[in-house]
């Protein structure tokens, strides 16, 4: 294998890395926090309601916004890292 297929491999593996760590935080507070986990987190108050009915219906939406800077500038890095930045 020459060291630019391995160059791809590794910026394919350091991307899918980045994805995973995304969906994963993605799932835990839309899924976990929201869903599963809300009978748990009803007894905690936050802005006048319970922390699960938050995370549902503002929470997720703005943990989803800091995922997509944090992916962006993730990436960027990566980018610029493996040379192929814009």
């Amino acid at each position: 294998m020459n060291t630019k297929t391995s160059d791809r491999m590794g910026y394919w593996r350091a991307n899918v890395r980045v994805i995973w760590i995304c969906l994963a935080i993605w799932a835990l507070v839309s899924y976990g926090f929201a869903i599963i986990l809300r009978p748990l987190l009803s007894g905690i108050k936050i802005g006048g309601t319970d922390l699960g009915f938050w995370f549902a219906q503002q929470g997720s939406i703005l943990v989803f916004i800091v995922l997509i800077f944090f992916y962006a500038a993730r990436m960027n890095k990566i980018d610029r890292d493996y040379g192929v930045e814009e």
